[in-house]
């Protein structure tokens, strides 16, 4: 995958998972993403588990599933430290 593809990718899942999660701006949703994107293939990865579909579509799913599994343990380990 090369660069611009990989900050696409991370831009739209990065969005689309603080769409749902609440996000960290957009450099930081973009990070989230590209990250996400790593989380969600060593997830799916681990758990044995194929994408719905293929393409840049499944990878953009991935990622999202990885960005809103960053995102929730981001938002609880800012949480705690409020606490």
């Amino acid at each position: 995958m090369d660069l611009i593809t990989l900050l696409i990718v991370g831009l739209v899942a990065g969005v689309l998972a603080s769409l749902l999660v609440g996000g960290v701006g957009l450099l930081g949703d973009i990070v989230v993403g590209i990250v996400g994107a790593f989380v969600g293939g060593w997830l799916f990865d681990a758990l044995d588990i194929g994408t719905p579909f293929g393409g840049l579509a499944g990878t953009i799913f991935v990622a999202f599933v990885g960005a809103v599994v960053l995102l929730l343990l981001l938002h609880l380990v800012s949480r705690r430290r409020r606490i």
